[in-house]
C-alpha cells in the first residue's frame, strides 16, 4: 500500500510540475539599433505569457506596444525585461518612440499572434 501512496504522490508531484512549467514564459531577446529591432517581426500565441529581453546597442531608444499601451526605455548596454501576455490573435505593431536620427521613423516591427 506504501508504494501505491508513493506512486501516486510522485504522479500528482510530476502534474504539478508540469503545470507550473506550462506557465513559465516565454523568454524573447530582442535587440535595438539604429535604425532597427531584431527581430522585426515576432510570432507569438494568444493568452502565452511572454518576456521580451530587450537590449539597446547604440542609444537610449524607446519601445512602444501602442495596442497594449505597454512602453519602456531602453538604454545601452542594460537588458529591459518586459512581461506581457497577448490578449487575442492579431498583428501587434512595436515601434521605437525615442527620436534617434535619419532613419527613426522606420524602427519598428510586430507581433504575429495566433
Amino acid at each position: 500500500m506504501k508504494r501505491r501512496q508513493l506512486l501516486l504522490m510522485g504522479v500528482a508531484a510530476g502534474a504539478a510540475l508540469s503545470g507550473a512549467r506550462a506557465q513559465t514564459p516565454r523568454e524573447i531577446e530582442v535587440t535595438a539599433q539604429r535604425f532597427r529591432f531584431t527581430p522585426n517581426v515576432i510570432p507569438l500565441k494568444a493568452g502565452e505569457p511572454v518576456v521580451l529581453l530587450i537590449r539597446s546597442l547604440d542609444f537610449a531608444h524607446g519601445f512602444f506596444v501602442p495596442d497594449l499601451d505597454l512602453r519602456t526605455d531602453l538604454m545601452p548596454g542594460r537588458v529591459i525585461r518586459l512581461a506581457f501576455t497577448p490578449p487575442a490573435p492579431g498583428r501587434l505593431a512595436f515601434l521605437c518612440d525615442n527620436f534617434c536620427g535619419d532613419g527613426h521613423e522606420g524602427m519598428d516591427g510586430h507581433f504575429e499572434v495566433a
